[in-house]
């Protein structure tokens, strides 16, 4: 049976030497007798595959010293709870700034559990955009600064990392995390859902500040309590050890391929293959601004959405599978994560423009 390509935005596609190696291990990892998913978390077998996770991703990141590595459960979305419960403090309110479906998620469970002050909304312009930071209104007694690096739905990107000045930073990463290099010195807490681009669902990535950890409200839950957690090494209950185990397999395959240096400079080149297909074409369109483009996640719509399903169903025949866009805004969406060779970009670009040239 052959691979198809993947377009997911998740789960999404995983390295194939990520998979062949888990399947070489599924039943035996390295002489125990046993697969990952049926070891002890407490044993000395996974603790080394924890342990050699974290230290992967802390030399990937090049994270500076003064901050913890949480491997949590829960998802990003989780995470939208545990921000204001750890950060809060004795602060009235947090900056939040909305670009689209997963800010406006994040700021509506942070309602919940503090004040809220949206600093700018750009979630419902046309074409899609980051408001300018001049434009925000930020409040310098906030608690934090919340961004969602990379909207997965829509395929709006921060091009860059905005400066908040004395107000902790943090960022939702799930769709953007590891497809390049990144100044973690700049952020009070970076979180993301593993799902999207380092491994399978049910694992999730919390770098925080040491110096935010001893903000946590009481009511906090402890297994979304970042400083016990990171107190118990992320195992205050039984973690998603199988995801920890791919997400280090993951975090290997990226250092073989030459760490995130590379993987900007190919994830860049497929990106601009892909809009320049869209934009050279009068047959499809992309409705974000160029400079704010994903590099992960390009959406598309075709000039008669009639046609949508058979396009969908002729990319499917030809091998391009989980095209369809995401129910809420419809089209296409092509996730290029890591993982995503750029053959496949070029076999989608192939597909795109034979398409046009039979029904534009």
């Amino acid at each position: 049976m052959s691979r198809i390509y993947n377009f997911s935005a998740g789960p999404a596609i995983l390295p194939e030497p990520v998979l062949e190696q888990a399947a070489h291990e599924m039943l035996d990892w390295q002489g125990t007798g046993m697969s990952v998913m049926e070891m002890s978390h407490r044993g000395k077998a996974f603790v080394s595959i924890a342990e050699q996770a974290q230290a992967d991703l802390i030399e990937l990141l090049a994270i500076p010293d003064g901050y913890q590595v949480l491997f949590l459960q829960g998802g990003a979305t989780a995470q939208f709870a545990a921000v204001p419960f750890n950060l809060l403090g004795d602060h009235q309110s947090a900056d939040y700034i909305n670009t689209g479906s997963w800010s406006k998620k994040a700021i509506a469970e942070a309602r919940q559990y503090g004040d809220v002050n949206v600093v700018a909304e750009g979630a419902n312009t046309d074409p899609m955009a980051i408001p300018p930071q001049s434009e925000w209104k930020t409040n310098a007694n906030a608690a934090y600064f919340h961004y969602c690096a990379n909207e997965t739905i829509t395929g709006v990107e921060f091009p860059y990392i905005p400066d908040t000045g004395d107000v902790p930073l943090v960022s939702d990463m799930s769709s953007t995390f590891l497809s390049r290099p990144l100044d973690v010195s700049k952020f009070g807490v970076i979180y993301a859902g593993a799902q999207k681009n380092f491994g399978p669902a049910g694992l999730t990535v919390v770098i925080v500040r040491d110096d935010l950890l001893a903000r946590a409200s009481e009511q906090t839950p402890s297994v979304w309590h970042y400083q016990r957690q990171a107190q118990a090494d992320s195992m205050l209950n039984t973690p998603a050890s199988y995801s920890w185990y791919i997400a280090g397999l993951v975090f290997q395959w990226l250092k073989r391929e030459g760490g995130l240096a590379v993987m900007a400079e190919r994830n860049e080149r497929k990106a601009t293959k892909l809009y320049a297909a869209i934009d050279q074409s009068e047959f499809y369109r992309n409705p974000v601004v160029p400079e704010a483009r994903s590099w992960m996640n390009v959406p598309f719509v075709l000039a008669d959405d009639q046609l949508d399903a058979t396009f969908l169903a002729e990319a499917s025949n030809a091998g391009l599978e989980t095209l369809k866009g995401h129910r809420s805004v419809g089209g296409m969406r092509a996730s290029i994560y890591n993982a995503m060779p750029e053959s496949g970009v070029d076999a989608l670009v192939e597909f795109m423009a034979d398409f046009e040239q039979r029904n534009g």
